[in-house]
C-alpha cells in the first residue's frame, strides 16, 4: 500500500506524512498518488488558497503563498514551496489530472490573528506552514519548561529521536539515507514512518501542545468534511508529524474537535502566489523547516540518473568558467572518491559531505577558496521562481510587473551589479522606476556609495537584487496608489507635509530621479517656505547640496532647473551670510560635524555656477583668519583655499607657522593640522617648506604636549595613503636644511665622494656603451 490507509465510513484515507521540501519524499508522494489515483487530495497548507491551486500550472518554483492583512499588509506569513517540496508534487498531480485539491491546515486567518495578539508586532515569518514541521525550531507559544528535556526535544525535533535510535548522530543524515536517496522503485516508506512517530509521540510528547492540537483537529475536519462529499479515496499529505493524529479519524469524535476549534480570533486575510527563492529556503535564512542545501536537493529530484556523475560536471563547469584548469580525468577521479567515501561510511549514494569532499580534494585541489566558489554556485543554487499574470495581484503590483516587462529588466535572486546610461531611454527608464520604487520603500536597487558624490549626470550604478519580502513591500504601499507614479508622488507628498529643510531638499532630488512632475512643485514651494524661516546654518547647509545636484538634471531628464538653482542660490546666500558666527565656540563633536558640512557645501557650490563658487570661497577666507574658528574648522578652510589656489603656499606656511608657535594651544593646532590634512597627505609631499615648519613645532613640543596630540596626529597621518606616509618619513629624514633649500637628493648618510667613485662610474659607463 502506498501509504498509510484507513477506512472511513465513506471511502479510504491514505495518509502520506511527509518531510518539508525533500526530494525523496517529494518522489514518493508523486508515485503514491500516481499508484492511488486519490479522488481529492488535501495539503497541509492555509485554507484561504485553495482558489489558486488552479495556477500552479503557470506557476514555476520556488514560489511561495503569501496571506495578510489587507488593511495591515506588514502582517504576513509565507508558505514555500520548491519543485522538490512534497506538496509542489502532489498540487502538480491534482493539476495535471484534474483531481479537486485542499488546503487543510488551520486558517490563515487564525494563525495571523494568534500572532499579532501575542506579540502585537510586524510578521513576515517564512515558516508559517510549519509550525508541527519535524526539526522546526520553538514555536513562540511552547511553554518553556514545562516540559522534560526529552519530550520537548522529540515535538521540536522528533527526526533526530529517530536518528539516534538507528545509530546517527545527525538527523539530515539519517533522513537522507533513509528517504531522500531512495530510488523511484523502492516502496513507498509512509506506513513506516508513520509508525515510526506513532512510537515517537506515544513514548515522548503523548500530548501535543494547544497550538499543535487545534491544527490536527482542523485538519480532521477538513478530512470528514471531503469524505461526507462522497469522496472515496482521500489522499492527506502532511507533515511526518502529524501523520499519527490523522491516520484514525474514529481515536478523536467531530464533536471534540469543534469544541476545541470554538472561538478562535481571526482577521480579514487575502492570500496570493509570490516568487520565492531557494536562499531562503535554505535553513541558513532562518527558516524553521528549512533545508541545508536547496541547490543539492533540486539536483536530487531533477536528476533523472547518476546525480553524483552530473553534479561533479556542474562543479567543473563553474569551475571553468572562473578560468580554474578542471579537465574530465579530474571529475573522474572526484566520482569515484565520492562513490568510495559512501561505501567507507556505510551509506547507499553518495551525500553532500561527499561530493563536498571529493569536490574540494580533486577538482580544487585542495584550494578551500575554490571549493567555497563551487558551494556557494550550487549547493544553494539560488534561483528565483515566477507567478503567472492572472495571479490576484494588487494593482501596484501589475503596474510594476508590466513596467518590468516593457523595459526588459527581470528582477532576479543574485546580487547584480548594473550600470545605466541616462543618455538612452530603456536606461533612463530603468532608473526613474529604481528611484521610484525607493520612494515608495520597495528596496530592489541601492545606488553605489559614491554615487551622489559624482558630478556626472549621464551615468548611475546600482546593486539590484529581489527578495520575497518586496512584494510584501509593494502590497503595503499600494495604499499610496495603484500606479508606481500615482504611489510615489503621493508619497512625495505626504514627506513635504512634515519634513525638516534637509529632508525636503533630499526629497526635490529623489522627486527629480524619479520624474515625479506633479510632485516637484509642491516640494519646491515647501522648500522655499522652510528655508525662509529657518535660521539655523547647519539645516541650510545640509539642505544645499541635493538641491545644487538637483539643479544640474535639466541637461540629461529634460528637467526645467531654474526654479531649483533660484532656490539652491538663495540657499548658498544665506550660508555664506551666516558661516563664520556659525562657527563660534563649537566643541569637538559638533566642528567635526561643521567641516563635513563645509566640503559637502564646497563640493555642491561649483555646480551652482562660477559666482556661486566665489562667494563660497569669499565666505571660506572670512572664516579661515577668524581667531573664534575651531582649529578643525579653520585648517579645513585653508586645505580648501590653498587646493581652489585662493591662498598659496608662502601664506599658509606663514599662518601655520603663527597657530603653531610657541605661544600657541598644542591641541588647537593639533586640530588645525588635522583639518588641514584630513584625507591626504599629497601637499607635504610637495612642499618641502610646510614640511619644516611641522617637524620643528613637533620637535619643540614639551613632553607633556606632544602627549597630549599624539593621539589627533596619529589619526590625521594614518589616513593617508601608504605611499605618502613612506614619502614624508623620507623627508623628514633628509638634512632640515637641505630640505628647506628644496633638496628633494639630500642625503642623511655621509656625502658621496665623487673622485674616489669616478673610476667605478667611467668602468660602468663603458660596459653598458654610456
Amino acid at each position: 500500500m502506498a501509504g498509510t490507509t484507513t477506512r472511513a465510513a465513506s471511502g479510504s484515507v491514505h495518509i502520506l506524512g511527509i518531510r518539508h521540501h525533500g526530494p525523496g519524499s517529494a518522489r514518493a508522494v508523486r508515485a503514491a498518488l500516481e499508484e492511488l489515483k486519490p479522488d481529492t487530495v488535501l495539503i497541509e497548507g492555509p485554507p484561504e488558497a485553495d482558489s489558486l491551486t488552479g495556477l500552479v500550472g503557470g506557476t514555476e518554483p520556488p514560489v511561495a503563498l503569501l496571506a495578510y492583512q489587507p488593511d495591515e499588509p506588514a502582517k504576513s506569513a509565507f508558505w514555500p514551496f520548491a519543485v522538490f517540496s512534497p506538496e509542489w508534487q502532489a498540487l502538480r498531480y491534482a493539476n495535471d489530472h484534474g483531481v479537486p485539491v485542499r488546503f487543510c491546515d488551520l486558517p490563515a486567518s487564525v494563525t495571523l490573528a494568534e500572532r499579532h495578539d501575542k506579540d502585537g508586532k510586524r510578521t513576515t515569518d517564512a515558516d508559517g506552514d510549519d509550525t508541527g514541521a519535524p526539526g522546526e525550531p520553538d514555536s513562540p507559544d511552547d511553554p518553556g519548561g514545562a516540559e522534560n528535556d526529552a519530550k520537548r526535544r522529540a515535538r521540536l525535533d522528533p527526526l533526530g529521536v529517530l536518528a539516534e535510535a538507528a545509530g546517527y548522530d545527525d538527523a539530515e543524515r539519517w533522513w537522507d539515507d533513509v528517504i531522500e536517496q531512495r530510488g523511484d522503485s523502492e516502496p513507498a516508506p509512509f506506513s513506516a514512518i508513520t509508525e515510526a512517530m506513532t512510537a515517537v509521540r506515544a513514548e515522548l510528547a503523548p500530548e501535543p501542545d494547544e497550538r499543535e492540537a487545534r491544527r490536527e483537529a482542523h485538519m480532521r475536519q477538513t478530512m470528514r468534511a471531503a469524505l461526507k462529499e462522497g469522496c472515496e479515496r482521500l489522499a492527506v499529505v502532511c507533515g511526518a508529524w502529524h501523520a499519527p493524529a490523522l491516520s484514525d479519524l474514529q481515536a478523536t469524535t467531530a464533536t471534540a474537535d469543534r469544541a476545541l476549534l470554538r472561538g478562535l480570533p481571526k482577521v480579514k486575510t487575502t492570500a496570493t502566489w509570490v516568487p520565492w527563492t531557494h536562499g531562503r529556503l535554505a535553513s541558513a535564512s532562518g527558516y524553521g523547516a528549512g533545508v541545508t542545501a536547496p541547490g543539492w536537493y533540486h539536483h536530487l529530484f531533477t536528476a533523472s540518473d547518476r546525480p553524483i556523475h552530473r553534479w561533479l560536471t556542474d562543479a567543473a563547469r563553474v569551475l571553468r568558467e572562473e578560468d580554474q584548469p578542471v579537465s574530465s580525468a579530474h571529475v573522474i577521479e572526484a566520482v569515484r572518491l565520492a562513490e568510495t567515501l559512501a561505501t567507507v561510511r556505510g551509506r547507499p549514494l553518495a551525500g553532500l559531505s561527499e561530493v563536498a569532499e571529493a569536490t574540494s580534494a580533486v577538482l580544487c585541489e585542495g584550494e578551500e577558496a575554490r571549493a567555497r566558489l563551487v558551494h556557494q554556485r550550487m549547493v544553494v543554487g539560488e534561483r528565483l521562481g515566477s507567478v503567472p499574470e492572472d495571479t490576484p495581484m494588487v494593482p501596484l503590483q501589475r503596474d510594476l510587473a508590466a513596467t518590468q516587462r516593457a523595459l526588459q529588466f527581470k528582477p532576479e535572486a543574485l546580487s547584480k551589479q548594473v550600470t545605466l546610461d541616462l543618455r538612452k531611454e530603456r536606461q533612463r527608464g530603468r532608473s526613474v522606476l529604481l528611484h521610484r520604487l525607493r520612494l515608495i520603500g520597495v528596496e530592489w536597487g541601492v545606488p553605489a556609495r559614491d554615487q551622489v558624490r559624482s558630478r556626472g549626470t549621464f551615468r548611475e550604478s546600482w546593486t539590484v537584487q529581489w527578495s520575497p519580502e518586496l512584494d510584501v513591500s509593494l502590497i503595503e504601499a499600494s495604499r499610496w496608489g495603484t500606479t508606481l507614479v500615482g504611489a510615489a508622488t503621493a508619497k512625495a507628498h505626504d514627506i513635504a507635509d512634515s519634513a525638516e529643510l534637509p529632508g525636503l531638499t533630499d526629497l526635490t532630488e529623489r522627486c527629480l530621479l524619479a520624474e515625479l512632475t506633479d510632485a516637484l512643485p509642491e516640494v519646491l514651494d515647501a522648500v522655499a517656505r522652510r528655508a525662509a524661516v529657518d535660521r539655523d546654518v547647519t539645516h541650510l547647509m545640509g539642505a544645499l547640496p541635493p538641491l545644487a545636484r538637483s539643479s544640474r538634471y535639466g541637461d540629461v531628464r529634460g528637467t526645467d532647473a531654474a526654479a531649483l538653482h533660484k532656490v539652491a542660490d538663495e540657499l548658498l546666500r544665506r550660508v555664506c551670510a551666516g558661516l563664520a558666527p556659525a562657527v563660534v565656540n563649537l566643541d569637538d563633536d559638533a566642528a567635526e560635524t561643521m567641516v563635513g558640512l563645509v566640503d559637502a557645501v564646497h563640493t555642491a557650490s561649483p555646480l551652482l555656477g562660477a559666482d556661486a563658487e566665489r562667494r563660497w570661497l569669499d565666505a571660506l577666507d572670512a572664516l579661515a583668519t577668524r581667531e573664534a574658528a575651531p582649529g578643525l574648522v579653520a585648517g579645513r578652510a585653508h586645505r580648501i583655499l590653498h587646493d581652489s589656489g585662493r591662498l598659496d603656499s608662502a601664506t599658509v606656511r606663514r599662518r601655520l607657522g603663527l597657530t603653531v608657535s610657541r605661544a600657541g594651544d598644542p591641541a588647537h593646532a593639533a586640530a588645525w593640522l588635522e583639518g588641514f590634512l584630513s584625507g591626504s597627505g599629497l601637499i607635504l609631499v610637495h612642499d618641502h617648506e610646510l614640511l619644516a615648519v611641522i617637524d620643528t613645532w613637533l620637535a619643540e613640543l614639551s613632553t607633556d604636549a606632544f602627549t597630549s596630540v599624539l593621539p589627533l596626529l596619529r589619526r590625521t597621518f594614518g589616513g593617508f595613503a601608504a605611499p605618502e606616509r613612506r614619502a614624508i618619513g623620507e623627508s623628514v629624514a633628509r638634512p632640515r636644511v637641505a630640505r628647506a633649500n628644496g633638496d628633494q637628493h639630500a642625503s642623511t648618510g655621509p656625502q658621496l665622494d665623487t673622485q674616489r667613485a669616478a673610476p667605478a662610474v667611467a668602468t660602468v659607463a663603458a660596459v653598458i656603451g654610456g
